[in-house]
């Protein structure tokens, strides 16, 4: 010991703890990975189920939709269906199993901010968003020959579904106490936002009261986004698109690191 004392609460790490976060963001990602069975293989064979249900269904009489065939119109609304899905999955079961468990204080306990606790939650989220997305669209290049054409942007919605779906997690997570309150938010509001969305039609087809709700759906804008960059053609502008998508995004963050700030519903 150097004889230097420290005042309880004041943080000896810098601004950031590093150490901390990278911790807590490798155990979120170690959960998924030893399970990479029932949480990367399964949602590639439930994409690949959806476009051979659709093929099969549908056939080769359906016609193009804007200006590509069916399928290539289907792949990218599946896939980022699947990422935002993935990555609300990943924090909200993290969040509520440390809950029921009576864990939640090995995360709540050690020098980490509200901030770095939210980082740490969306890096799990989005690494695996981010790891099936890539699965499946090697999927699609080897089995439909399918290949965005742009990549980089692709990239990005993503791993901004993924971040914006893990961060609606983490708060679905905080507010359920219990895994039947869990599910009853991912069958009333995350599946409906997932399906309603564009995912397997042009919103264009839709009656204009539903066509207007649509929009107001954050998910749209990710899934039309991503099919702009991986078709080229999209139902709006994907620049809008995006700046929704941010909006979206730092909003339920900042709902997130509220919650966490405050303990809701996690300190007694």
């Amino acid at each position: 010991m150097d004889g230097r004392t420290v005042e309880p609460g004041v943080r000896r790490f810098g601004r950031v703890n590093w150490l901390g976060l990278y911790t807590l963001a490798a155990r979120e990602v170690m959960r998924f990975l030893v399970v990479w069975t029932q949480t990367l293989l399964a949602p590639l064979v439930t994409a690949g189920l959806f476009l051979m249900i659709f093929t099969l269904a549908v056939g080769s009489g359906r016609g193009s939709v804007m200006g590509v065939p069916f399928l290539h119109f289907l792949a990218p609304g599946i896939l980022m269906m699947t990422v935002i899905q993935n990555a609300f999955a990943n924090t909200s079961s993290s969040v509520v199993i440390s809950k029921v468990q009576g864990n939640i204080v090995d995360t709540l306990m050690p020098p980490l901010s509200p901030f770095e606790i939210l980082l740490g939650y969306l890096a799990g989220a989005v690494a695996r968003g981010v790891i099936v997305a890539l699965a499946i669209a090697v999927a699609l290049a080897l089995v439909l020959g399918l290949v965005p054409q742009h990549p980089v942007l692709a990239l990005f919605y993503a791993a901004l579904g993924a971040a914006f779906m893990g961060a609606l997690g983490l708060v679905a997570g905080i507010f359920a106490n219990k895994f039947d309150q869990m599910a009853a938010i991912t069958n009333f509001i995350v599946t409906p936002l997932a399906f309603l969305s564009g995912t397997f039609y042009s919103v264009e087809v839709l009656p204009p009261a539903l066509r207007a709700l649509t929009h107001a759906n954050p998910v749209f804008y990710l899934i039309d986004g991503l099919r702009f960059a991986v078709i080229g053609a999209s139902d709006s502008s994907p620049a809008l698109g995006a700046a929704v998508c941010l909006a979206a995004t730092f909003a339920v963050c900042l709902l997130a690191w509220s919650m966490l700030r405050t303990g809701y519903r996690l300190k007694a």
